[in-house]
């Protein structure tokens, strides 16, 4: 079996045979791992003839005449079509605005250049397909807030915590937290990803291994803001699951079992009196199921089989359901949604709750000043097993997992156990999942952060529970995705936020500023590793928003205390000595910080420094770079000494379950908070050159 086929045909399918290492040393894939991967791409690579092919098949896809459905263009450009059609070819062309232009390509083949970006219509030939237009960048934060230094605050949604919430954080805190950061001055928060769980295996609940990033997760919906406390406390009474309510609300950690059986059996009892007493909301209800379409519909159909193939048969995965249940357009699946339409009605009647919920939040957050307001997230793929996989099966690859190869932080790689978009299969589908993706996270936000930015350009993929060595990167159509992705940003009016942490490739970062995508500068990370120098503020990328860590770090208090060092010694990821040499490095490190601190004159040289005033230095610090955003955590805003979450962790570490220690409406009032948000609101005003320079 030739190599060099093999090679051709893992190229055509988008795969990378040489890659360099986050070391700088290059590496290539083996044609074992290749013929893996390339399986499970969708092309059998087992024999000569296969390769041949499937070769000859993505050739075509691939080739001058195969006309896809969508083609992207910048505003202002003429649009090259020379590839598809000869010179002068006649076309009709209808624009969003309702516009028509009947004429000729010009003698290289070209398109006239767009005028105006949006969805346009194109008929020539014989052929129908839409152009994307995207504008030259998305909505920067001076053009969303009027300021060139805006900030925010970041929060884990789940955290959130209030008298009625069942032990889970809702929307109806999001509103209470909204309301006291923009008072002190706040133009956004970021929330954690709140992307569609699995209903009937609530043991599933992180955040960023989602059933669908299509819908949201209904367990942090807040009923009685939509259908009105009597109905609230009328289900509670009917559930009798007042008490069980209290005792969730009064826990430490979020228990998600319980607090999902509660919730779910509180919003059937909601749905039923709905239903039976012809609320005056059924109207809104019946709306939003038209407008959600074909991909509400398919959620909601699959919630109902997942919770009865799990009840029944114990199958929690679709890809193991008799083979007429894995296809949603079957006939045996709309005879089982016939049969069971007030089940999937259920299914839709929560995620009318949520979506009513989050579209409160941010009016909350508009209304209140808030130039952004709520900046959604965006985790990098779906589980493979969950809604968004069954329903999209052509345009994303649920037999391949998401993770990054062996790099400085992890040097046995890393599988996510999630899933991502075929690339072919967006290109043959007129990336339909794509963009109604963008659409479902820019609904209710007026940001969105991708996460794992780099996977718009490439993804390292791997085979279901293969080892993450076993793996190669998989390219996506960059430009495409960057021009939709602007698109549907500008249409929005939304900031978008790109997570360009770890291993990125060269020229990526240009990419993303040429779009006026922003990406992320943590101040844990800004620092020479080798001397433990932290960079000055200054120093640090002015295309990018400032942050003191993340959900997967060290709060600042923790950070300065090794407390991540203590847990991963705890739950056996170090041994003592790697335990003692980390302390080791962490104290270097404090000195380099407190000596980064000093040279900005927010900690006294040589000083015996407490931790709250290391907290309140690293909050104005990360408000003095040059960014066009800062977002402090609430974890640091409060000075918290717990992480959100320990990645490599599932069950030793409470991962995604901490509960913040007061209710929203109070949570930010206290001195602590109110003083660092009022440090970082002056240290971004002292760093914006408009409103420094005009004093």
């Amino acid at each position: 079996m030739s190599d060099e086929r093999l090679e051709a045909l893992a190229k055509a399918a988008g795969l990378a045979i040489d890659w360099v290492d986050a070391d700088g040393k290059p590496q290539r894939v083996t044609p074992e791992v290749l013929r893996t991967v390339i399986d499970k791409l969708g092309y059998r690579a087992e024999t000569t003839e296969q390769i041949h092919e499937n070769l000859k098949r993505l050739e075509a896809e691939n080739s001058d005449s195969h006309l896809p459905p969508l083609l992207t263009a910048d505003h202002g450009q003429p649009v090259d079509l020379s590839r598809y059609f000869s010179a002068d070819t006649p076309f009709n062309l209808t624009q969003e605005d309702g516009s028509r232009l009947a004429a000729r390509l010009d003698l290289r083949g070209f398109l006239p250049a767009f005028s105006n970006s949006g969805y346009q219509q194109l008929d020539i030939g014989d052929q129908t397909l839409t152009i994307a237009v995207a504008p030259p960048k998305s909505p920067s934060v001076v053009a969303l807030t009027g300021r060139s230094r805006a900030w925010g605050l970041g929060a884990q949604v789940y955290s959130l915590r209030r008298h009625g919430d069942g032990g889970l954080g809702d929307t109806q805190s999001l509103e209470q937290v909204v309301r006291t950061a923009a008072a002190a001055g706040a133009d956004a928060l970021a929330i954690s990803p709140l992307h569609a769980m699995f209903s009937a295996d609530t043991h599933r609940y992180s955040p960023y291994s989602p059933s669908s990033r299509l819908f949201n997760n209904v367990l942090h919906a807040a009923p009685a803001s939509i259908l009105g406390e009597r109905a609230w406390q009328t289900a509670l009474e009917r559930t009798g699951l007042a008490g069980e309510l209290k005792r969730l609300e009064s826990l430490e950690l979020i228990d998600w079992p319980a607090a999902a059986k509660a919730k779910l059996t509180l919003m059937r009892s909601l749905y039923d009196e709905f239903l039976e007493n012809s609320s005056p909301l059924q109207q809104d209800y019946s709306t939003f199921r038209h407008a959600g379409g074909e991909a509400l519909e398919n959620h909601c159909r699959f919630e109902a089989l997942h919770a009865w193939q799990v009840r029944e048969y114990q199958r929690y995965d679709w890809r193991h359901w008799p083979e007429v249940l894995r296809d949603p357009r079957s006939a045996e699946v709309a005879r089982f949604a016939q049969e069971n339409a007030r089940e999937i009605g259920f299914h839709a009647f929560c995620q009318w709750l949520i979506s009513r919920g989050l579209e409160r939040a941010q009016g909350t957050a508009r209304s209140a000043g808030m130039g952004i307001g709520l900046i959604a997230d965006l985790a990098v793929g779906a589980d493979g097993g969950g809604s968004q996989a069954w329903s999209r099966q052509d345009e994303l690859l649920p037999d391949l997992s998401v993770g990054a190869p062996p790099d400085i932080l992890n040097r046995s790689g890393q599988s996510w156990g999630i899933s991502a978009f075929s690339p072919t299969g967006l290109k043959r589908h007129g990336f339909r999942a794509f963009i109604e993706m963008l659409r479902a996270n820019f609904a209710h936000a007026g940001g969105m952060r991708i996460d794992h930015v780099m996977g718009l350009y490439r993804l390292w993929v791997m085979p279901q529970g293969a080892d993450p060595l076993e793996g190669a990167y998989l390219h996506y159509p960059l430009q495409d995705m960057l021009r939709l992705l602007t698109l549907e940003a500008e249409r929005h009016r939304a900031l978008v936020l790109g997570e360009d942490l770890g291993t990125v490739p060269d020229g990526f970062r240009d990419k993303l500023i040429e779009r006026g995508i922003l990406g992320m500068r943590i101040m844990l990370f800004e620092q020479d590793h080798d001397r433990s120098r932290f960079w000055p503020p200054t120093q640090w990328d002015p295309n990018a928003l400032a942050t003191t860590t993340t959900h997967d770090l060290p709060t600042v208090n923790g950070w300065w205390q090794g407390n991540d060092i203590e847990w991963r010694a705890h739950i056996g990821h170090t041994d003592e000595a790697r335990r003692v040499h980390d302390q080791e490095h962490r104290a270097n490190e404090r000195r380099g910080l407190a000596e980064a601190f000093t040279a900005e004159g927010l900690l006294e040289r040589d000083a015996d420094v407490a931790v709250e005033q290391v907290v309140d230095a690293a909050t104005s610090f990360i408000g003095r770079a040059p960014a066009p955003l800062a977002l402090l955590p609430v974890e640091d805003a409060l000075g918290l000494k717990e992480q959100a979450n320990l990645p490599g962790d599932v069950d030793k570490h409470p991962n995604w379950r901490r509960r913040w220690p007061l209710e929203s409406d109070v949570l930010l009032k206290g001195d602590a908070p109110q003083r660092r948000m009022r440090l970082l609101d002056e240290a971004r005003r002292q760093s914006d050159p408009e409103e420094s320079g005009s004093k």
